[in-house]
């Protein structure tokens, strides 16, 4: 068996695509020689972080992929926005059910709607479809200091802009609500602050998708394996009104990441050149799973109505993408990185 590598976790938003992230982190927790000592989460990546700490700290390994088992049983059984379950039956392909979506007249008219109208002006009507999912988390389990995993959760700051990151006993219902509070469908979510002060917040997607910078922590290892759910390339130019607006998603929401990964490098190449003193910063090592190919065949559809079928499909391509990882760079965890940021910022 390998040696035990220590390992920090990114977990992207991205609704209903984070199902890939449950596989990913479905097959990681097979791997005993893998131990998950942080993760940073946003949005749905929030909500696979949380179920993950809280099924670890419950009963380990088994118990963190029962628990995730369990969150994506209850995400898809949402009705918001479903869409008829004959489409799943008749378009199985993750590509044909996304247009068969987008095109379908209840899609259309949520998506109009959500443009036009604002989510305050359901009055007493208004609900948050996921609260009766992350209510059921056990609190005490995901804000234990000392078992399983560091967890952090990111939001946005509706009154400057700015993201925030809650961890520990800070962590509760409406963090995970805030951290996927998209403000075209939700009402901001508002959280007390210590001062005795009310902040809103939006979905962390737009200041951090997911945060890196809580994982630099000296304590915490070196390698930060990403887990990305949004694509950050498409070969061709999106023409339809629907494929521009997925676009404009996609970019907005990689956005926060690509800056930091950007910094990132620039620390590595002042660290390689002696122009920082060893260990003065952290020389993070980052590695991402990920699948742009399947991630090009779906689209924001796909991320707000959580098909079961669709779900199942992008739990077994996270798992199919791990494999793939690990067969390939298994080795370089706790060694080197994977990642050519050079590359990527050429």
């Amino acid at each position: 068996m390998p040696q035990t590598v220590r390992i920090n976790l990114a977990l992207q938003g991205g609704g209903a695509h984070g199902a890939f992230t449950w596989g990913v982190l479905d097959r990681l927790l097979e791997e005993d020689w893998i131990e998950i000592a942080g993760i940073s989460g946003t949005s749905a990546g929030a909500l696979n972080g949380a179920a993950l700490k809280s099924g670890w700290v419950a009963s380990g390994r088994e118990g963190a992929r029962e628990s995730l088992q369990a969150l994506w049983g209850e995400v898809s059984g949402l009705r918001d926005l479903r869409i008829p379950a004959w489409i799943e039956q008749f378009f199985p392909d993750p590509f044909f059910v996304a247009r068969a979506i987008e095109f379908s007249p209840a899609f259309a008219f949520a998506d109009t709607l959500s443009r036009a109208v604002s989510p305050y002006a359901y009055g007493p009507f208004y609900q948050n479809p996921l609260e009766r999912v992350v209510g059921h988390f056990d609190y005490g389990r995901v804000c234990a200091e000392g078992q399983g995993p560091e967890l952090h959760i990111c939001a946005t700051r509706v009154r400057d802009g700015k993201v925030q990151v809650f961890t520990g006993d800070a962590i509760n219902t409406d963090v995970i609500l805030a951290s996927a509070c998209l403000p075209t469908l939700f009402q901001a979510v508002e959280i007390e602050q210590t001062d005795g002060s009310t902040e809103a917040y939006w979905d962390g997607g737009y200041t951090g998708n997911p945060a890196l910078f809580p994982l630099f922590d000296p304590a915490l290892p070196d390698d930060i394996v990403i887990i990305n759910i949004n694509p950050l390339e498409r070969r061709e130019v999106p023409r339809s009104a629907q494929d521009i607006q997925n676009r404009i998603n996609e970019i907005s929401f990689n956005s926060s990441l690509l800056r930091e990964l950007r910094a990132i490098d620039f620390v590595q190449r002042l660290i390689a050149r002696g122009k920082v003193e060893e260990g003065s910063m952290k020389n993070a090592r980052i590695h991402m799973i990920a699948d742009d190919a399947l991630m090009n065949d779906l689209s924001v559809a796909t991320k707000l109505v959580p098909l079961a079928s669709v779900i199942g499909q992008l739990h077994d391509a996270g798992a199919a993408a791990t494999d793939r990882f690990l067969d390939a760079h298994g080795a370089d965890l706790g060694r080197r990185q994977s990642l050519s940021l050079r590359e990527m910022f050429a």
